[in-house]
């Protein structure tokens, strides 16, 4: 009997991702742990392997096309197994139709109860893919004001999509309107096809069935100032990535309580030694790579900052796993190195680059994004002397590193000048003390000041 391969849940919350690639065509064989599907998600390119020997006997959806997760999107067979039928063995599956974009669940009829009674008299039954249900009632459209070109007249994704760029195009062609009725509202994973974009509205809920109340309109969206007659603007669509960074730093910024603990440290002999590390060196080793292994050392020193906030309780690790910022064309990525207390240098050196190459073509496993206590972002190499940065959650601290500048210090007493370096370290108050970050940077800096035991 052939079984479904359904979209996999990458990672904790994920609700859909893209199917990015089909490595195995269609009537071939595969061996067990052999990659059958490359999937997308909004930071990571991931590999689905194959869990047994089998064929490939048809694809549900086509590459480039984002699914919910759960949602078909394959028939796989056995190695010697011939199918006759295909579409009545996808029937048997509870798959209604090849590559239609619902999950093998029941239909919902719009204004059916759960209890399953039979709706008021007069009130309009219109079946629709429960993906089709979602995006419409976040869009704020509702189900009986829709044709369903799916089967029997089902609502599918493509009537919603359909709708909502009517209504984008009806609404740009009334802008000059001062009082518009409804705001528009994108569909999360379908305003790719729509020329314009606004923040994403509540989700509706459905009105009884009997009496359908009106729709509460979504919340107000405050159109942008008319630009200067004359001005002339570009709207760039957001991708996947850069809504994914701004919900969840929005997220981060309005959850977690942020204060920061600032410090400065003379890094001269940090600089020396990282000269001699190169000399001869078959992989450099950056300021950063420093960095990171002192972070690492500090928070051996401090084990209370070696924590994350669950929500449930503070769960402290014994060993510690460090994100790096990594900036890419589309957006910023935060892969971490696992057990930095217990590499070499070198090894965080060639790690890292391994991880700045492979962010930048998109080739970063979903894996190497999760986990870790504290991330290390750096902008000192365009010249900024100082920022803060926000926590990326659940983790309980985020280091912003400024660049290494000459100033004039005091010494005892003497005027000096000597290589200065800024850090802001921005802390979850929830998990983390104020006077447990005064020791952890007190820790920190001392380490870059004294390096050498950094490397012990």
């Amino acid at each position: 009997m052939p079984e479904l391969l359904r979209m996999p849940e990458i990672a904790a919350a994920t609700t859909s991702a893209v199917l990015a690639g089909w490595p195995v065509s269609v009537n071939s064989r595969f061996s067990a742990q052999d990659v059958i599907a490359t999937v997308e998600t909004d930071k990571a390119v991931v590999d689905v392997e194959a869990e047994a020997d089998g064929v490939l006997l048809r694809t549900l959806v086509a590459e480039g096309t984002e699914v919910d997760v759960g949602t078909p999107i394959a028939v796989l067979g056995r190695p010697d197994e011939t199918v006759e039928d295909l579409d009545a063995a996808l029937a048997a599956l509870g798959v209604t139709s090849p590559g239609d974009d619902a999950a093998p669940a029941p239909d919902v009829a719009d204004g059916a109860p759960a209890n399953g009674h039979a709706p008021s008299a007069g009130t309009t039954r219109r079946f629709a893919s429960p993906l089709a249900r979602r995006l419409a009632a976040e869009a704020g459209l509702l189900v009986t004001d829709l044709a369903g070109t799916g089967p029997g007249g089902r609502i599918v994704r493509r009537d919603v999509e359909a709708a909502l760029a009517q209504r984008v195009a009806h609404e740009e062609g009334t802008l000059h309107d001062a009082s518009p009725a409804v705001p528009s509202v994108p569909v999360p994973g379908v305003t790719r096809r729509v020329a314009s974009r606004a923040p994403e509205s509540a989700e509706l809920a459905t009105a009884p069935p009997a009496v359908r109340p009106p729709a509460p309109a979504p919340p107000a969206v405050r159109p942008p100032a008319p630009a200067p007659a004359g001005t002339t603007f570009t709207d760039q669509s957001l991708s996947r990535m850069r809504k994914a960074v701004a919900a969840r730093l929005t997220e981060s910024k309005a959850t977690a309580p942020h204060f920061y603990v600032r410090g400065v440290a003379r890094v001269d002999r940090l600089l020396e030694m990282r000269a001699e590390l190169n000399e001869g060196a078959d992989v450099r080793v950056s300021v950063n790579d420093l960095i990171v292994k002192a972070v690492a050392k500090a928070h051996q020193i401090v084990p209370a900052m070696n924590v994350v906030w669950t929500g449930e309780a503070i769960r402290s690790f014994h060993g510690v796993d460090v994100s790096v910022a990594v900036a890419t064309g589309s957006g910023l990525v935060t892969p971490v190195l696992t057990g930095v207390e217990r590499r070499s240098i070198t090894e965080v050196a060639a790690a890292t680059q391994d991880f700045v190459a492979r962010a930048r073509e998109g080739r970063l496993q979903q894996a190497e994004l999760e986990g870790g206590s504290v991330t290390v972002t750096n902008l000192g190499m365009f010249g900024v002397e100082e920022f803060a940065a926000i926590i990326n959650p659940p983790q309980a601290s985020i280091l912003a590193v400024g660049a290494a500048k000459q100033e004039a210090v005091v010494t005892d007493g003497r005027l000096e000048v000597a290589t200065v370096l800024r850090v802001t370290l921005s802390v979850d108050h929830r998990p983390v003390d104020g006077a447990t970050a005064a020791q952890w940077m007190s820790a920190f800096v001392g380490l870059l000041e004294r390096p050498v035991r950094i490397l012990s």
